[in-house]
């Protein structure tokens, strides 16, 4: 009889103390406006820039360009071009085709600025504490070689202007390098350093007042496909990049709330840049009828999900033991 009791308290006290409430998932909100992301809450609370002090966005997609051009010019199959920095997305008009999905097409606007039919995709997946940016881009050009880049550009709340944010890699970097932003025309720098001349031990950034004086940290060779925005001390989230050839690190110099962290598939022009679009670096060449697919995610880091569980193991073997001694007496 006393075995029989212990058991079924054994079970009920397990399961009592393992059940937990379904888990928390990521809530978002988005605009048609650059099909841009406003909003990453988790468990209440909101870890994406709110878009009104320092700087106007929150996560703005880059396309066709990442960053700024030579002279704001280019130059396509002969005839020249001016594109704005990062592109023309962040600033046109989506139309909704789905929850939290957006589609983008040439239109007569973007024509004077990109000569080349598209539909550019932008689709958001939230999988409980995880968020998946997806972007599709699809040549409608006939019988014509697309040529276009693309990135992302989400800010994070983090107190850099109290010298509290640290980018931890995921693995030592060796290799790793930087290409400097030549600030007097805001493009890239031919002078390529050693990553390692800002990481400390190979894996970590520490983030200074002075750390975008020169605009953005631009890293690239990389191991790490994935870094750790840190607070504090404390993770706050993973973001994977992998797929992307460079991650930008920046925020508005000064006192701003928050840090971008932005996965490039290419740069900005460089400093010697002939202005042939088809000559820039790591430029995607995308085939008539053809489709090209990237993206990137976030992942929040909550320890109270671990610590509750520790908690509750803590409780259940107290709780054992001294059901077994009631029965045992």
């Amino acid at each position: 009889m006393k075995a029989n009791l212990l058991v079924a308290l054994f079970i009920i006290l397990f399961l009592s103390i393992t059940s937990k409430e379904p888990d928390a998932e990521i809530e978002i909100q988005t605009k048609s406006l650059g099909a841009e992301l406003t909003s990453l809450k988790y468990k209440g609370i909101e870890y994406l820039h709110d878009g009104l002090s320092f700087w106007d966005q929150h996560s703005p997609i880059l396309f066709p360009i990442v960053g700024k051009l030579r002279y704001n010019e280019t130059i396509i199959n002969g005839e020249t071009y001016e594109i704005p920095k990062h592109g023309f997305a962040m600033n046109s008009e989506f139309e909704k085709i789905g929850d939290h999905a957006y589609i983008l097409t040439s239109n007569n606007e973007t024509l004077d600025m990109f000569p080349f039919d598209f539909e550019l995709y932008v689709t958001y997946k939230v999988d409980k504490n995880k968020l998946f940016f997806n972007y599709t881009v699809i040549n409608k050009t006939p019988r014509e070689t697309m040529l276009f880049g693309i990135g992302g550009h989400p800010g994070f709340k983090c107190e850099y202007y109290k010298e509290k944010c640290e980018i931890e890699f995921e693995q030592k970097e060796e290799h790793i390098k930087i290409i400097p932003v030549n600030i007097t025309e805001g493009i890239m720098s031919t002078d390529i350093i050693d990553g390692n001349t800002v990481i400390v031990d190979k894996q970590y950034l520490k983030i200074k007042k002075d750390s975008f004086i020169n605009d953005a940290i631009v890293f690239t060779d990389m191991t790490s496909k994935s870094v750790f925005l840190k607070n504090d001390g404390k993770k706050i989230l993973k973001f994977n990049y992998d797929g992307f050839k460079y991650l930008g690190i920046w925020s508005k110099e000064g006192d701003a709330p928050y840090v971008c962290l932005e996965p490039w598939y290419n740069t900005p022009d460089y400093t010697n840049s002939t202005m042939e679009f088809s000559e820039k670096k790591d430029i995607i060449k995308l085939e008539s009828g053809d489709k090209f697919e990237i993206g990137f995610s976030v992942e929040i880091i909550d320890d109270d999900d671990a610590s509750s569980i520790g908690t509750n193991l803590k409780y259940f073997s107290l709780l054992t033991i001294i059901c077994l001694i009631g029965i045992l007496i």
